[in-house]
């Protein structure tokens, strides 16, 4: 069933021509990336049942492309590849937004840009993000990954990919997919190793953010850093 199976009044199309894309619901806007629905079932009802199954819109985002491939009426590749396709664009975006200004002018995009690399993922990743003298984004870079409860971070590594990226800062970042962002003291631990094996190379640690579906923490403002 697609949109031409719906009430005037219901077209999510029409009503974004209409009311303009802010006015519309998740399940309508994804209603108009999905198209059409299955047999007794419209886009619209299959765009819920898709939000319900993975909690809401960001987890939908998420999902891997062999999650999608379970759900009936996402079997065939195109819907489950415009999926994959409008994720990459919402990082590319928030990326382009970081390297234009200092990543602390706009706190929210980086809470943002970092849930979605990082908070969906079945197992712990750690991540850094490479700053100029700015504070603009150079680069991201999983650097470490890990089993559900821990991984192993190296911090030579790190301080080799920051001299890598001629960073004048960082920001490290790791995902507990647990589902809490408290810290802990492992937590704590490695980020003062972190930064002191930085500062021996004149690169300043400026924040460690914790993610998780639909959380973030900076420990920077829980005077951790």
């Amino acid at each position: 069933m697609s949109f031409k199976d719906l009430p005037d009044g219901a077209r999510p199309r029409e009503r974004l021509i209409a009311l303009g894309a802010g006015a519309l619901a998740d399940a309508e806007l994804l209603a108009l990336l999905l198209r059409t629905g299955l047999r007794g079932k419209n886009v619209l009802q299959l765009a819920q049942e898709l939000l319900e199954r993975f909690d809401g819109l960001s987890g939908l985002l998420h999902a891997g492309l062999d999650d999608l491939r379970q759900v009936k009426g996402l079997g065939g590749t195109a819907k489950r590849a415009e999926l994959a396709a409008v994720l990459e664009l919402a990082r590319r975006a928030m990326a382009e937004r970081l390297k234009e200004r200092a990543v602390f002018d706009s706190p929210g995009a980086v809470a943002q840009y970092l849930q979605l690399h990082l908070a969906a993922r079945p197992h712990e990743v750690f991540a850094a993000l490479f700053l100029d003298a700015q504070h603009r984004l150079i680069a991201m870079e999983e650097l470490f990954r890990g089993s559900l409860t821990q991984t192993s971070v190296y911090p030579r590594e790190v301080v080799t990919r920051a001299l890598h990226h001629h960073a004048a800062a960082v920001v490290l970042a790791h995902n507990h997919p647990s589902g809490s962002v408290d810290p802990s003291r492992a937590d704590q631990a490695l980020t003062q190793t972190l930064k002191a094996a930085l500062a021996l190379v004149d690169v300043r640690v400026l924040d460690h953010v914790i993610v998780a579906r639909g959380s973030t923490l900076s420990m920077a403002e829980r005077g951790l850093i």
